[in-house]
């Protein structure tokens, strides 16, 4: 009887196995092929957008994909590897050829947002960035590069204040003016130098930007209001903002943008935090959907 028990103990372990392993040989190719999937749409989406506006199309999304490998997922945000592929991608384009730069991050490195900013403010084509919904931080000193910010209504840009060891540099510096200089420590001496370096320096990189589309009195003025630190590193400014600031925002925002981005989910949880029921598209709706792109123009008021 004992050996008749252990058999069929052996025989559910070894089905317990299977199982396992066949659920994970599952979850990897439905991981892969879910994405090959979004990817080639996506491919098809940039190749239209590309064909309307005769441009090089290039897109620098930071999102969590929902079918990250074992439900692990990473924060993104600009990184070296991405500031060496948009190089890649502006080198093989000819520089007379417009590039649309559709951007979505919370920022990332400064060294690697600088090279972007560098490489696009260089260009003689058109360079237009298009915010659907965010470029804070780094991706703010981006879009300061292009001759036109094309942002949703509601889409936000943020300070490139500079962040020391995660806190604000203006923050560090302003410790100098509340302490004596002998209650402070050597360290937080140091860390106060390098935060003003890093705030001049950052300071000047936006002035260079901005002298490309107006005068150098004003440039200093918006490089400064953007990176001394007087808002929040996550303060959101808006579109009227921006534009008494003198920068080049206009909200036409194409279709087919926020098409690519329904191509990259949000979140990793089991449901969905907002849920809501799509309208029925109108047959008019239907075949305008079908027609080629149509893309606004001006100011989209």
């Amino acid at each position: 009887m004992e050996t008749y028990k252990r058999s069929w103990s052996l025989r559910i372990g070894d089905f317990a196995r299977a199982v396992f392993w066949v659920l994970i040989v599952g979850f990897i190719l439905f991981t892969l092929f879910g994405t090959r999937g979004n990817e080639s749409q996506r491919t098809e989406l940039l190749k239209r957008f590309e064909k309307e506006r005769g441009s090089r199309v290039i897109s620098l999304i930071h999102r969590q994909e929902s079918t990250s490998v074992l439900g692990v997922s990473v924060d993104n945000h600009i990184s070296i590897e991405d500031s060496e592929a948009v190089l890649r991608a502006i080198r093989l384009t000819p520089p007379e050829q417009p590039i649309d730069l559709i951007l979505h991050t919370p920022g990332g490195l400064v060294l690697a947002s600088e090279q972007i900013a560098k490489a696009l403010v260089e260009r003689k084509g058109k360079v237009t960035v298009f915010i659907p919904h965010y470029a804070m931080s780094g991706g703010t000193m981006i879009a300061l590069a292009a001759d036109e910010i094309v942002m949703d209504n509601n889409a936000v840009l943020g300070p490139v204040d500079p962040q020391i060891g995660g806190m604000p540099a203006g923050s560090i510096v302003n410790v100098l003016s509340l302490k004596r200089r002998d209650s402070i420590s050597d360290e937080i001496l140091i860390l106060a130098d390098i935060a003003q370096k890093a705030r001049l320096q950052v300071a000047g990189f936006v002035t260079q930007l901005l002298l490309k589309r107006m005068p150098e009195k004003k440039a200093v003025q918006v490089a400064t209001i953007l990176s001394e630190g007087r808002w929040t590193h996550d303060f959101p400014l808006i579109v009227p903002v921006l534009r008494e600031l003198g920068l080049p925002v206009t909200t036409g925002m194409p279709r087919v943008v926020y098409d690519l981005m329904d191509l990259y989910p949000q979140g990793n949880g089991a449901r969905p935090s907002v849920l809501y029921v799509p309208m029925r598209k109108t047959r008019d709706e239907r075949e305008a959907a079908s027609s080629p792109i149509s893309l606004p123009h001006g100011d989209g008021k």
